[in-house]
């Protein structure tokens, strides 16, 4: 399980994986899981907060741990293809850095609200400081707290935002 640094060190120390099947890499640092000549994961900043909720097996009890730092990651496919997943991020102003140096022609961004960015939020991010080609709204529906919708955030890019992609659990879509 590739990860953040912090979160597969607690991973490791808790003995839920061992630290050969969690290796550790840390914001800007990027890895070939299938070799060199692969797809490559690069860790971004992301700015929300980041625990594990692990139930101890030793005392059946419900514990939580330090998560380490919350990063997303820009995946960049063999044909130079660039997706990047935010995770539960909030809006920072480093998106726009991020979005030029990598040019991501994808963002999977979170739209729900409460925990993550609302819809108006993520519209904004991805107009004005990432500029992506696609994005596809994640995070939203899921609890009553995630009350973004889809229709929300494609409202709010307007028609000069990129375009939206709705896609259902398991739809394939080809770039």
């Amino acid at each position: 399980m590739y990860g953040p640094a912090g979160m597969n060190q607690t991973v490791s120390t808790l003995g839920i994986l061992p630290a050969e099947l969690a290796p550790r890499f840390g914001k800007g640092g990027t890895i070939a899981p299938f070799g060199p000549n692969g797809v490559k994961i690069t860790a971004v900043r992301a700015e929300h907060s980041s625990e594990l909720a692990y139930k101890n097996p030793a005392t059946n009890k419900d514990e939580v741990h330090v998560g380490g730092e919350p990063v997303g990651f820009i995946i960049e496919m063999e044909n130079g293809f660039k997706v990047w997943h935010m995770g539960d991020t909030g809006v920072f102003g480093d998106m726009r850095m991020i979005g030029e140096m990598y040019k991501p022609d994808v963002v999977m961004i979170p739209i729900g609200g409460h925990f993550v960015m609302n819809p108006a939020d993520a519209a904004m991010a991805v107009r004005d400081l990432i500029k992506p080609r696609f994005a596809i709204p994640i995070h939203f529906g899921t609890t009553p707290q995630l009350a973004g919708t889809p229709a929300q955030f494609n409202a709010a890019l307007g028609s000069s935002g990129p375009r939206m992609l709705l896609l259902e659990p398991g739809q394939k879509f080809d770039f």
